[in-house]
């Protein structure tokens, strides 16, 4: 991964084109429907208790300070590729499990360890928080165990987890997704006690359905929306050497009509099936595909605390990879370059919105340029949350 040069981009973005496009039937293809089920991973409102029942019938109530640490591990996990509700719901049957969702200190073997935050002191070993991590095992100093964020990205690991290659986090168990929940999160915690976790699978069941809610349609705002955590960078929405610019922000006479009108975006020419990358973290508010309109795709952001929606377009209906409510990644996979709707070829039409989907749009480019967007290859893209194949 590496950053553009600003004045290497500048240069990219108003290059004259050079690549030959064919002409594309604008109606594109005729199916109407998104193939792709909504994570629904963002949180809402944090309750002061919940109570549920565990399968051996004992039951449980969690004040607001154990289902804040699960909002935590839940927007961690949404916003790491790869682990979508499967993942979470198993870590946090795994938290439930070591320490009742407490961020626990253990000041009989790390003094230190009581002068972070925390809701308590364990004594199991030399045990830390939330997952009960081992300094002397490699999962981090006591310093960054007693950090719940940084607990919850070690536990589901992967290339991009603080421990990676070892201790495993879960996304570095082969078949995770095919194993009992209660044996993923065993695979990961290597407990002496294995089958505890699927006791708790009804409680953290009942964690997820109470935090988490649909993206709302539109803009993403209104009573009750859900915040969208500020984004960890910036990326350029196709790979580098697969694009060339080909039509600015502003005024311009109609390709298809010939008509001065205002164009709102900015024009990147790539092949058919090129990936698009979502340019930030975010919340998908909007995927859909018509017959006249075509493939769009609407995801808002926080950039510097500011809301901020990016709006991808002319996608055809099997080139669209994310659906309304899922979470991505900036650079994550969401859909693929078409020509559906009003084009004349294969391209990415890219709108920014700050201030979210109902606000005027800005120069994508100068937005581009002006926040260091990240150019990236096509192997280091996120997968998407879920393929044509309609697989999660």
């Amino acid at each position: 991964m590496k950053k553009l040069a600003i004045a290497t981009l500048a240069l990219l973005f108003f290059a004259p084109s050079t690549m030959l496009l064919g002409v594309a039937t604008l109606g594109g293809t005729s199916a109407t429907a998104t193939v792709c089920s909504p994570v629904s991973l963002h949180v809402g409102s944090i309750p002061d208790s919940l109570t549920a029942t565990t399968r051996s019938g004992q039951g449980v109530t969690l004040d607001r300070t154990q289902l804040t640490h699960a909002a935590t591990i839940i927007t961690v996990g949404a916003q790491t590729a790869g682990v979508g509700r499967p993942g979470v719901l198993i870590a946090l049957m795994a938290a439930l499990t070591e320490s009742s969702l407490r961020m626990l200190a253990n000041t009989g073997t790390y003094p230190e360890s009581g002068d972070y935050p925390n809701d308590g002191n364990g004594s199991d070993h030399d045990s830390l928080g939330l997952f009960q991590m081992r300094p002397v095992s490699g999962w981090g100093t006591v310093a960054e165990l007693m950090d719940p964020t940084y607990q919850a990205k070690a536990f589901y690991g992967g290339p991009t987890g603080p421990n990676y290659p070892s201790p495993r986090g879960l996304l570095d168990i082969p078949g995770w997704q095919q194993l009992d929940p209660g044996e993923a999160a065993q695979a990961v915690e290597v407990s002496a006690f294995p089958d505890r976790y699927q006791n708790y699978q009804p409680v953290a069941q009942a964690i997820l359905d109470a935090l988490t809610r649909t993206a709302p349609t539109g803009s993403g705002g209104g009573e009750g929306a859900p915040v969208v955590p500020e984004t960890t960078r910036i990326v350029f929405p196709l790979p580098e050497g697969t694009w060339v610019r080909t039509s600015p922000f502003g005024w311009r006479s109609d390709p298809i009509t010939g008509e001065r009108r205002f164009h709102a975006g900015s024009d990147f020419a790539a092949t058919d099936g090129t990936p698009i990358y979502a340019v930030a973290d975010g919340i998908v508010v909007s995927a859909d595909y018509t017959d006249s309109g075509g493939g769009v795709i609407v995801v808002e952001h926080t950039v510097g605390g500011e809301k901020v929606a990016s709006r991808y377009v002319h996608m055809w209906s099997y080139g669209i990879h994310v659906a309304q409510g899922d979470t991505v990644t900036a650079g994550q996979h969401i859909g693929d370059v078409g020509s559906s709707g009003h084009s004349t070829g294969p391209h990415l039409h890219l709108q920014i919105h700050p201030g979210g989907a109902n606000s005027d749009p800005v120069d994508s480019d100068t937005w581009l340029i002006e926040h260091g967007a990240e150019g990236i290859t096509g192997g280091e893209s996120a997968p998407a949350t879920c393929t044509a194949g309609g697989g999660a």
